[in-house]
Protein backbone atom coordinates (compact mmCIF):
# COMPACT_ATOMS: atom_id res chain seq x y z
CA UNK A 1 0.00 0.00 0.00
CA UNK A 2 1.58 3.43 -0.88
CA UNK A 3 0.43 6.25 0.40
CA UNK A 4 1.65 9.79 -1.08
CA UNK A 5 1.00 11.56 2.10
CA UNK A 6 -0.37 10.56 5.98
CA UNK A 7 -1.14 13.25 7.46
CA UNK A 8 0.63 13.86 10.98
CA UNK A 9 0.69 16.84 13.52
CA UNK A 10 4.03 17.54 14.87
CA UNK A 11 3.37 18.38 18.39
CA UNK A 12 5.61 16.37 20.12
CA UNK A 13 5.44 17.01 23.86
CA UNK A 14 1.64 15.76 23.18
CA UNK A 15 3.08 12.67 23.09
CA UNK A 16 5.77 12.48 26.45
CA UNK A 17 4.55 9.39 28.42
CA UNK A 18 5.54 8.05 31.47
CA UNK A 19 8.93 5.65 31.69
CA UNK A 20 8.21 2.21 32.61
CA UNK A 21 10.12 1.03 35.70
CA UNK A 22 11.70 -2.44 34.63
CA UNK A 23 11.21 -5.38 37.06
CA UNK A 24 13.45 -7.54 38.20
CA UNK A 25 13.71 -11.03 37.33
CA UNK A 26 15.06 -14.13 39.19
CA UNK A 27 18.11 -16.00 38.18
CA UNK A 28 15.94 -19.26 39.20
CA UNK A 29 12.45 -19.73 38.76
CA UNK A 30 12.30 -22.21 41.88
CA UNK A 31 13.34 -19.36 44.20
CA UNK A 32 9.44 -18.21 43.53
CA UNK A 33 7.56 -21.41 44.45
CA UNK A 34 6.04 -21.17 40.89
CA UNK A 35 3.28 -23.44 39.40
CA UNK A 36 2.97 -24.57 36.22
CA UNK A 37 0.79 -23.68 33.85
CA UNK A 38 0.12 -23.12 30.41
CA UNK A 39 1.12 -19.95 29.02
CA UNK A 40 -0.86 -18.20 26.40
CA UNK A 41 1.36 -15.57 24.85
CA UNK A 42 0.09 -12.65 22.48
CA UNK A 43 2.45 -11.84 19.45
CA UNK A 44 1.84 -9.02 16.74
CA UNK A 45 3.60 -10.67 13.91
CA UNK A 46 3.91 -14.50 12.60
CA UNK A 47 7.26 -16.23 12.54
CA UNK A 48 9.02 -16.72 9.55
CA UNK A 49 11.10 -20.07 10.00
CA UNK A 50 12.06 -22.15 12.68
CA UNK A 51 16.16 -21.87 11.93
CA UNK A 52 17.75 -20.01 15.22
CA UNK A 53 20.31 -18.32 12.60
CA UNK A 54 16.98 -16.46 11.53
CA UNK A 55 18.30 -13.83 14.16
CA UNK A 56 14.88 -11.67 12.70
CA UNK A 57 12.79 -9.85 15.64
CA UNK A 58 9.99 -11.57 14.47
CA UNK A 59 11.23 -14.93 15.62
CA UNK A 60 12.79 -13.78 18.97
CA UNK A 61 9.57 -15.47 20.89
CA UNK A 62 10.28 -18.81 19.78
CA UNK A 63 14.51 -19.45 19.25
CA UNK A 64 15.48 -19.51 22.73
CA UNK A 65 12.50 -21.78 23.91
CA UNK A 66 13.82 -24.05 20.76
CA UNK A 67 17.21 -24.42 21.42
CA UNK A 68 20.20 -23.39 23.77
CA UNK A 69 23.80 -21.72 23.09
CA UNK A 70 26.95 -22.77 23.72
CA UNK A 71 26.87 -19.87 26.22
CA UNK A 72 25.14 -17.43 27.81
CA UNK A 73 25.19 -13.81 29.30
CA UNK A 74 24.25 -12.40 32.65
CA UNK A 75 21.79 -9.50 32.48
CA UNK A 76 25.10 -7.75 32.92
CA UNK A 77 27.31 -9.05 30.20
CA UNK A 78 28.83 -11.96 32.43
CA UNK A 79 29.50 -15.33 30.75
CA UNK A 80 27.97 -18.47 32.26
CA UNK A 81 28.26 -22.18 30.76
CA UNK A 82 24.97 -23.47 29.51
CA UNK A 83 25.67 -26.19 26.24
CA UNK A 84 29.56 -25.52 26.98
CA UNK A 85 30.23 -26.36 30.60
CA UNK A 86 33.86 -24.73 29.88
CA UNK A 87 35.67 -23.05 27.93
CA UNK A 88 39.80 -21.93 27.17
CA UNK A 89 41.13 -19.44 24.90
CA UNK A 90 44.45 -20.88 23.32
CA UNK A 91 47.94 -18.81 23.06
CA UNK A 92 47.70 -15.83 21.33
CA UNK A 93 43.83 -15.65 21.02
CA UNK A 94 43.86 -17.60 17.79
CA UNK A 95 41.32 -20.21 19.07
CA UNK A 96 39.00 -21.08 21.83
CA UNK A 97 38.45 -24.84 22.98
CA UNK A 98 35.27 -25.53 24.24
CA UNK A 99 33.62 -28.35 26.24
CA UNK A 100 29.96 -29.76 26.11
CA UNK A 101 27.90 -30.80 28.46
CA UNK A 102 27.29 -34.27 28.62
CA UNK A 103 23.59 -35.88 29.29
CA UNK A 104 22.35 -33.33 26.73
CA UNK A 105 19.64 -34.78 24.03
CA UNK A 106 18.09 -32.89 21.19
CA UNK A 107 14.31 -33.15 20.33
CA UNK A 108 14.53 -36.33 18.66
CA UNK A 109 16.35 -37.91 21.34
CA UNK A 110 19.71 -37.93 20.08
CA UNK A 111 22.65 -36.84 21.59
CA UNK A 112 24.29 -33.23 21.97
CA UNK A 113 28.08 -34.03 20.28
CA UNK A 114 30.62 -32.13 18.77
CA UNK A 115 29.56 -33.47 15.59
CA UNK A 116 26.63 -31.44 15.49
CA UNK A 117 28.60 -28.00 16.60
CA UNK A 118 30.33 -28.42 13.68
CA UNK A 119 27.78 -28.86 11.54
CA UNK A 120 26.25 -26.20 12.92
CA UNK A 121 29.64 -23.99 12.35
CA UNK A 122 29.33 -25.18 9.15
CA UNK A 123 26.48 -23.95 8.26
CA UNK A 124 26.44 -20.73 9.66
CA UNK A 125 29.98 -19.83 7.79
CA UNK A 126 27.89 -20.60 4.83
CA UNK A 127 26.60 -16.87 3.01
CA UNK A 128 23.23 -18.05 1.97
CA UNK A 129 22.87 -20.90 4.81
CA UNK A 130 24.39 -18.87 7.50
CA UNK A 131 21.68 -16.28 7.80
CA UNK A 132 22.40 -13.69 10.30
CA UNK A 133 24.99 -15.57 12.12
CA UNK A 134 27.08 -15.65 8.74
CA UNK A 135 28.92 -12.36 9.68
CA UNK A 136 29.99 -13.51 13.02
CA UNK A 137 31.64 -16.17 11.53
CA UNK A 138 34.21 -14.00 9.29
CA UNK A 139 36.67 -14.18 12.41
CA UNK A 140 36.78 -18.35 12.20
CA UNK A 141 39.36 -20.21 9.83
CA UNK A 142 38.13 -23.58 10.68
CA UNK A 143 37.47 -26.00 13.64
CA UNK A 144 38.07 -29.98 14.98
CA UNK A 145 36.53 -32.43 16.81
CA UNK A 146 39.04 -34.00 19.32
CA UNK A 147 36.22 -35.62 20.74
CA UNK A 148 32.11 -36.31 21.20
CA UNK A 149 32.22 -33.59 23.45
CA UNK A 150 35.23 -31.06 22.49
CA UNK A 151 35.28 -28.90 19.72
CA UNK A 152 38.11 -26.74 18.89
CA UNK A 153 37.59 -23.50 16.99
CA UNK A 154 40.57 -21.58 15.35
CA UNK A 155 40.80 -18.07 14.22
CA UNK A 156 41.91 -16.41 11.08
CA UNK A 157 43.39 -13.66 13.53
CA UNK A 158 44.30 -12.95 16.89
CA UNK A 159 40.58 -12.30 18.50
CA UNK A 160 39.37 -10.36 21.25
CA UNK A 161 38.38 -12.04 24.10
CA UNK A 162 35.03 -10.68 24.33
CA UNK A 163 34.22 -11.37 20.68
CA UNK A 164 35.01 -15.29 21.05
CA UNK A 165 32.70 -15.01 24.15
CA UNK A 166 29.71 -13.16 21.80
CA UNK A 167 30.21 -16.08 18.98
CA UNK A 168 29.72 -18.75 21.32
CA UNK A 169 26.88 -17.02 22.84
CA UNK A 170 25.66 -16.60 19.32
CA UNK A 171 26.25 -20.25 18.38
CA UNK A 172 22.89 -22.33 18.78
CA UNK A 173 23.50 -26.17 18.23
CA UNK A 174 21.40 -27.86 15.44
CA UNK A 175 21.06 -31.37 15.47
CA UNK A 176 23.21 -32.70 12.28
CA UNK A 177 20.78 -34.77 10.98
CA UNK A 178 18.19 -31.77 10.99
CA UNK A 179 19.59 -29.39 9.32
CA UNK A 180 18.65 -29.46 6.08
CA UNK A 181 14.84 -29.21 6.95
CA UNK A 182 15.51 -27.01 10.21
CA UNK A 183 13.44 -23.98 8.57
CA UNK A 184 10.76 -25.74 8.84
CA UNK A 185 10.65 -28.50 11.82
CA UNK A 186 13.27 -27.25 14.91
CA UNK A 187 15.92 -29.65 15.72
CA UNK A 188 17.13 -27.97 18.91
CA UNK A 189 17.95 -28.97 22.47
CA UNK A 190 15.53 -26.62 24.03
CA UNK A 191 13.13 -26.43 27.01
CA UNK A 192 10.20 -26.85 24.66
CA UNK A 193 9.72 -28.87 21.52
CA UNK A 194 6.99 -27.45 18.61
CA UNK A 195 3.79 -29.36 18.87
CA UNK A 196 2.12 -27.30 16.44
CA UNK A 197 1.45 -24.55 14.19
CA UNK A 198 -1.09 -22.69 12.29
CA UNK A 199 0.64 -20.10 9.47
CA UNK A 200 -0.52 -16.69 10.45
CA UNK A 201 -2.66 -17.93 13.22
CA UNK A 202 -0.63 -19.91 15.90
CA UNK A 203 2.48 -21.83 17.25
CA UNK A 204 2.04 -24.06 20.08
CA UNK A 205 5.01 -25.45 22.09
CA UNK A 206 4.76 -28.37 24.58
CA UNK A 207 7.42 -29.26 27.17
CA UNK A 208 10.80 -31.05 26.37
CA UNK A 209 10.36 -34.02 28.93
CA UNK A 210 14.31 -35.11 28.37
CA UNK A 211 15.62 -31.17 29.23
CA UNK A 212 18.48 -31.12 30.84
CA UNK A 213 18.08 -27.76 33.30
CA UNK A 214 16.78 -29.36 36.36
CA UNK A 215 13.31 -28.76 37.19
CA UNK A 216 12.63 -26.55 34.16
CA UNK A 217 10.62 -25.73 31.53
CA UNK A 218 8.08 -25.14 34.58
CA UNK A 219 5.15 -24.82 32.62
CA UNK A 220 3.98 -27.51 30.19
CA UNK A 221 3.03 -26.14 27.59
CA UNK A 222 3.20 -22.41 25.28
CA UNK A 223 0.42 -21.12 23.15
CA UNK A 224 1.77 -18.13 20.66
CA UNK A 225 -1.39 -16.72 18.97
CA UNK A 226 -0.46 -14.08 16.17
CA UNK A 227 -2.90 -10.70 16.68
CA UNK A 228 -3.31 -8.83 13.96
CA UNK A 229 -2.05 -5.22 15.88
CA UNK A 230 -1.29 -4.70 19.34
CA UNK A 231 -4.60 -3.20 20.03
CA UNK A 232 -6.04 -6.69 19.32
CA UNK A 233 -3.26 -7.97 21.74
CA UNK A 234 -3.87 -5.50 24.10
CA UNK A 235 -7.64 -5.92 24.07
CA UNK A 236 -7.06 -10.05 24.46
CA UNK A 237 -5.05 -9.28 27.80
CA UNK A 238 -7.23 -6.83 29.13
CA UNK A 239 -10.33 -9.63 28.78
CA UNK A 240 -8.58 -12.61 30.24
CA UNK A 241 -8.13 -14.57 26.90
CA UNK A 242 -4.45 -14.28 27.06
CA UNK A 243 -1.87 -13.75 29.97
CA UNK A 244 1.39 -12.03 27.98
CA UNK A 245 2.16 -9.81 25.57
CA UNK A 246 5.45 -10.29 23.88
CA UNK A 247 6.77 -7.55 21.70
CA UNK A 248 4.09 -4.87 21.75
CA UNK A 249 4.16 -1.74 21.71
CA UNK A 250 5.88 0.81 24.57
CA UNK A 251 2.98 3.23 24.47
CA UNK A 252 0.76 0.25 24.86
CA UNK A 253 2.58 -1.09 27.74
CA UNK A 254 2.15 1.77 29.60
CA UNK A 255 -1.26 2.38 29.52
CA UNK A 256 -1.28 -1.37 30.53
CA UNK A 257 0.80 -1.03 33.37
CA UNK A 258 -1.17 2.00 34.81
CA UNK A 259 -3.93 -0.54 34.22
CA UNK A 260 -2.35 -3.21 36.69
CA UNK A 261 -0.52 -5.28 34.58
CA UNK A 262 3.14 -5.94 34.98
CA UNK A 263 5.55 -4.86 32.56
CA UNK A 264 9.38 -6.49 32.48
CA UNK A 265 11.87 -5.11 29.97
CA UNK A 266 15.21 -6.63 29.29
CA UNK A 267 18.83 -5.49 29.10
CA UNK A 268 19.17 -5.94 25.72
CA UNK A 269 17.97 -2.66 23.18
CA UNK A 270 18.26 -2.38 19.77
CA UNK A 271 18.85 0.95 17.92
CA UNK A 272 16.58 2.30 15.39
CA UNK A 273 18.39 2.55 12.10
CA UNK A 274 17.23 4.63 9.17
CA UNK A 275 18.58 2.49 6.31
CA UNK A 276 19.42 3.01 2.95
CA UNK A 277 19.99 1.47 -0.04
CA UNK A 278 22.81 3.65 -1.66
CA UNK A 279 23.10 1.79 -4.65
CA UNK A 280 19.83 3.40 -5.85
CA UNK A 281 19.39 6.87 -6.64
CA UNK A 282 19.00 9.53 -4.96
CA UNK A 283 20.86 7.52 -2.32
CA UNK A 284 23.91 7.30 -4.34
CA UNK A 285 24.91 10.41 -3.90
CA UNK A 286 26.77 10.52 -0.94
CA UNK A 287 26.16 14.42 0.27
CA UNK A 288 22.31 13.36 -0.21
CA UNK A 289 22.49 10.52 2.19
CA UNK A 290 24.29 12.76 4.52
CA UNK A 291 22.24 15.16 4.84
CA UNK A 292 19.88 12.65 6.56
CA UNK A 293 22.37 12.62 9.64
CA UNK A 294 21.08 16.43 10.30
CA UNK A 295 16.96 15.43 9.40
CA UNK A 296 16.47 12.76 12.22
CA UNK A 297 14.51 14.75 15.32
CA UNK A 298 15.87 11.90 17.20
CA UNK A 299 14.12 13.23 20.17
CA UNK A 300 11.03 13.72 18.76
CA UNK A 301 11.21 9.92 17.10
CA UNK A 302 12.26 8.64 20.43
CA UNK A 303 9.24 10.31 22.41
CA UNK A 304 6.80 9.79 20.14
CA UNK A 305 7.12 6.27 18.23
CA UNK A 306 8.70 4.59 21.69
CA UNK A 307 7.10 6.93 24.73
CA UNK A 308 10.56 8.18 25.65
CA UNK A 309 11.74 4.29 26.52
CA UNK A 310 15.67 4.30 24.85
CA UNK A 311 18.49 7.11 24.49
CA UNK A 312 18.75 9.20 21.44
CA UNK A 313 22.06 8.09 19.08
CA UNK A 314 23.77 8.85 16.53
CA UNK A 315 26.11 5.73 15.90
CA UNK A 316 24.25 2.07 16.09
CA UNK A 317 25.51 1.84 19.92
CA UNK A 318 23.33 1.22 22.92
CA UNK A 319 25.03 3.83 25.68
CA UNK A 320 26.47 0.56 27.35
CA UNK A 321 28.49 -0.14 24.32
CA UNK A 322 32.46 0.33 24.31
CA UNK A 323 32.13 2.08 21.17
CA UNK A 324 29.32 4.66 21.92
CA UNK A 325 30.51 7.66 21.93
CA UNK A 326 27.61 10.88 23.14
CA UNK A 327 29.84 13.59 21.43
CA UNK A 328 28.25 12.41 18.23
CA UNK A 329 24.67 12.83 19.30
CA UNK A 330 25.34 16.63 20.06
CA UNK A 331 27.55 17.13 16.74
CA UNK A 332 24.78 15.34 14.75
CA UNK A 333 22.16 16.62 16.46
CA UNK A 334 18.73 18.07 14.06
CA UNK A 335 20.08 20.97 11.99
CA UNK A 336 17.98 21.39 8.93
CA UNK A 337 20.31 24.51 8.00
CA UNK A 338 23.20 21.89 8.04
CA UNK A 339 20.73 19.28 6.04
CA UNK A 340 19.99 21.88 3.87
CA UNK A 341 23.52 22.98 2.98
CA UNK A 342 24.26 18.97 2.22
CA UNK A 343 20.90 19.07 -0.14
CA UNK A 344 22.65 21.76 -1.72
CA UNK A 345 26.08 20.31 -2.32
CA UNK A 346 24.21 17.09 -3.62
CA UNK A 347 23.37 18.87 -7.11
CA UNK A 348 20.07 17.12 -7.31
CA UNK A 349 17.01 18.89 -8.23
CA UNK A 350 14.30 19.04 -5.84
CA UNK A 351 12.01 16.31 -8.43
CA UNK A 352 15.72 14.12 -8.47
CA UNK A 353 15.76 14.43 -4.37
CA UNK A 354 11.86 13.48 -3.72
CA UNK A 355 11.46 10.48 -6.37
CA UNK A 356 11.66 7.74 -4.18
CA UNK A 357 9.57 5.43 -1.56
CA UNK A 358 10.03 4.93 2.44
CA UNK A 359 9.04 1.25 2.82
CA UNK A 360 7.38 0.98 6.43
CA UNK A 361 6.61 -1.99 8.42
CA UNK A 362 2.79 -1.60 8.84
CA UNK A 363 2.60 -3.96 11.34
CA UNK A 364 4.54 -2.19 13.82
CA UNK A 365 2.89 0.70 15.04
CA UNK A 366 6.26 2.46 16.14
CA UNK A 367 7.34 1.86 12.67
CA UNK A 368 4.55 3.25 11.14
CA UNK A 369 4.43 6.95 13.46
CA UNK A 370 8.28 7.45 12.81
CA UNK A 371 7.97 7.41 9.28
CA UNK A 372 5.67 9.57 9.06
CA UNK A 373 7.70 11.84 11.24
CA UNK A 374 10.63 11.60 8.77
CA UNK A 375 7.87 12.00 5.71
CA UNK A 376 6.84 15.28 7.75
CA UNK A 377 10.13 16.32 8.58
CA UNK A 378 11.28 16.10 4.50
CA UNK A 379 8.78 17.99 3.52
CA UNK A 380 9.70 21.06 5.49
CA UNK A 381 13.17 21.33 3.60
CA UNK A 382 11.48 21.08 0.45
CA UNK A 383 11.45 16.92 -0.18
CA UNK A 384 7.98 14.80 -0.97
CA UNK A 385 8.16 11.74 -0.46
CA UNK A 386 5.40 8.61 -0.44
CA UNK A 387 5.53 6.06 2.42
CA UNK A 388 5.35 2.79 0.78
CA UNK A 389 3.22 0.52 3.64
CA UNK A 390 4.39 -3.29 3.57
CA UNK A 391 2.63 -5.93 6.62
CA UNK A 392 4.51 -8.83 8.04
CA UNK A 393 6.28 -11.35 6.49
CA UNK A 394 6.13 -9.75 3.04
CA UNK A 395 7.83 -6.42 4.79
CA UNK A 396 10.86 -8.33 6.70
CA UNK A 397 11.30 -10.71 3.18
CA UNK A 398 11.70 -7.06 0.95
CA UNK A 399 14.12 -5.91 4.07
CA UNK A 400 16.22 -8.86 4.13
CA UNK A 401 16.91 -8.66 0.38
CA UNK A 402 17.18 -5.22 0.40
CA UNK A 403 14.22 -4.43 -2.08
CA UNK A 404 14.06 -0.85 -0.64
CA UNK A 405 15.59 3.14 -1.65
CA UNK A 406 15.05 3.76 2.29
CA UNK A 407 13.43 1.72 5.49
CA UNK A 408 13.57 1.46 9.35
CA UNK A 409 14.40 -1.03 11.15
CA UNK A 410 16.01 -2.32 14.68
CA UNK A 411 19.72 -3.83 14.69
CA UNK A 412 20.77 -5.82 17.41
CA UNK A 413 24.13 -6.76 19.64
CA UNK A 414 24.60 -3.00 20.02
CA UNK A 415 25.77 -3.40 23.75
CA UNK A 416 27.92 -6.28 22.66
CA UNK A 417 31.32 -6.29 21.22
CA UNK A 418 31.32 -3.36 18.42
CA UNK A 419 31.85 -5.13 14.96
CA UNK A 420 28.58 -7.36 16.00
CA UNK A 421 27.02 -4.89 14.25
CA UNK A 422 27.73 -6.61 10.92
CA UNK A 423 25.70 -9.38 11.83
CA UNK A 424 22.86 -6.95 10.95
CA UNK A 425 21.88 -7.33 7.18
CA UNK A 426 22.61 -3.36 6.20
CA UNK A 427 25.70 -3.94 8.03
CA UNK A 428 27.41 -6.88 6.68
CA UNK A 429 30.84 -6.50 5.36
CA UNK A 430 30.13 -9.68 2.98
CA UNK A 431 27.33 -10.62 0.99
CA UNK A 432 25.46 -7.81 2.30
CA UNK A 433 22.05 -8.39 0.79
CA UNK A 434 21.09 -4.42 0.31
CA UNK A 435 24.81 -3.09 -0.92
CA UNK A 436 25.61 -6.52 -2.46
CA UNK A 437 28.84 -7.37 -4.07
CA UNK A 438 31.59 -5.62 -4.13
CA UNK A 439 30.89 -3.57 -0.87
CA UNK A 440 30.81 -0.19 -2.19
CA UNK A 441 32.31 1.21 1.15
CA UNK A 442 35.68 -0.54 1.73
CA UNK A 443 36.49 1.87 3.84
CA UNK A 444 33.75 0.50 6.23
CA UNK A 445 34.75 -2.71 5.62
CA UNK A 446 38.23 -2.10 6.68
CA UNK A 447 37.44 0.06 9.59
CA UNK A 448 35.51 -3.15 11.27
CA UNK A 449 38.02 -5.10 10.39
CA UNK A 450 40.63 -3.22 12.08
CA UNK A 451 38.20 -3.04 15.49
CA UNK A 452 38.17 -7.13 14.70
CA UNK A 453 41.95 -7.22 14.88
CA UNK A 454 42.65 -4.37 17.60
CA UNK A 455 43.12 -5.57 21.19
CA UNK A 456 45.97 -4.51 23.63
CA UNK A 457 46.33 -1.09 24.91
CA UNK A 458 43.50 0.89 25.59
CA UNK A 459 44.58 3.42 23.43
CA UNK A 460 44.67 1.13 19.98
CA UNK A 461 41.15 0.24 20.91
CA UNK A 462 39.54 3.30 21.05
CA UNK A 463 41.59 4.67 18.25
CA UNK A 464 39.91 1.87 16.41
CA UNK A 465 36.20 2.26 17.70
CA UNK A 466 36.83 6.00 16.86
CA UNK A 467 37.96 5.57 13.81
CA UNK A 468 35.03 3.36 12.68
CA UNK A 469 32.28 6.02 14.76
CA UNK A 470 34.02 8.52 11.65
CA UNK A 471 33.39 6.37 9.17
CA UNK A 472 29.90 5.59 9.49
CA UNK A 473 28.84 8.58 9.66
CA UNK A 474 31.07 9.16 6.23
CA UNK A 475 29.45 6.84 4.50
CA UNK A 476 26.23 7.28 5.73
CA UNK A 477 24.43 4.03 4.65
CA UNK A 478 22.35 3.91 7.96
CA UNK A 479 21.59 6.34 10.13
CA UNK A 480 20.51 5.71 13.91
CA UNK A 481 18.23 7.61 15.43
CA UNK A 482 17.41 6.42 19.23
CA UNK A 483 17.96 2.80 21.40
CA UNK A 484 14.42 1.06 21.92
CA UNK A 485 13.03 -1.96 23.94
CA UNK A 486 12.19 -5.03 21.79
CA UNK A 487 10.68 -7.70 23.32
CA UNK A 488 9.13 -5.55 26.06
CA UNK A 489 6.99 -8.18 28.54
CA UNK A 490 3.25 -6.93 29.62
CA UNK A 491 1.77 -10.16 32.02
CA UNK A 492 -0.97 -10.88 34.17
CA UNK A 493 0.07 -10.04 38.00
CA UNK A 494 -0.47 -13.59 38.54
CA UNK A 495 2.52 -15.13 36.59
CA UNK A 496 6.30 -14.68 37.83
CA UNK A 497 9.77 -16.04 36.94
CA UNK A 498 10.52 -14.03 33.94
CA UNK A 499 13.93 -14.37 33.60
CA UNK A 500 15.91 -11.56 31.39
CA UNK A 501 18.29 -12.32 28.27
CA UNK A 502 21.19 -10.17 26.91
CA UNK A 503 19.37 -9.96 23.19
CA UNK A 504 15.59 -9.87 24.94
CA UNK A 505 14.77 -13.06 23.61
CA UNK A 506 11.40 -14.51 25.16
CA UNK A 507 12.58 -17.20 27.50
CA UNK A 508 9.55 -19.22 28.89
CA UNK A 509 11.05 -22.42 30.82
CA UNK A 510 11.07 -20.20 34.30
CA UNK A 511 7.79 -18.87 34.28
CA UNK A 512 4.95 -19.98 35.86
CA UNK A 513 2.15 -19.05 38.18
CA UNK A 514 2.89 -17.43 41.55
CA UNK A 515 1.79 -19.41 44.98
Amino acid sequence: MTNSRIPFTRVLGAFALAAITAVAAPSHAHAQNLKGTTLRVAVVTDMTNFDPMQFSVVNFHLIKNLYDSLIEYTPDGKAVPSLATEWSIGEGNKSVRVTLRKGVVFHSGAPLTSADVAATLKKASDPVKGKNVYATMGIVQDWTTPDEQTIVINFKAPVPERQILDLLQFTMPIEAAGIETVETKPAGTGAYMLAGRAVGQSVTLKANPKYWREGEPVSPDIHFTVFSDDAAASAALESGATDIIYGGGARSAVRLRDAGFTVTRGPGPLVQVFRINATRPPFNNEKFRQAFNYLMDRDGILRVGYAGLGEPVALPWAPASPAFDPAYLKEFAYNPVKAKALLAESGLSKQEMSNWKLLVYGTDQSSVVISQIVQSTLADVGIDIKLEVMEGSEYVKAQLAGEYQATFGGVGNVQKFPSRVATNSIYRTRDNPVLKEPHPFPEYVAAIERVNTTYGSEKEVKAAYDNLNRVLVKSSFAIPTNSYDVGVIVSSSKLGGFTPDIDNLFVARTIGLKN
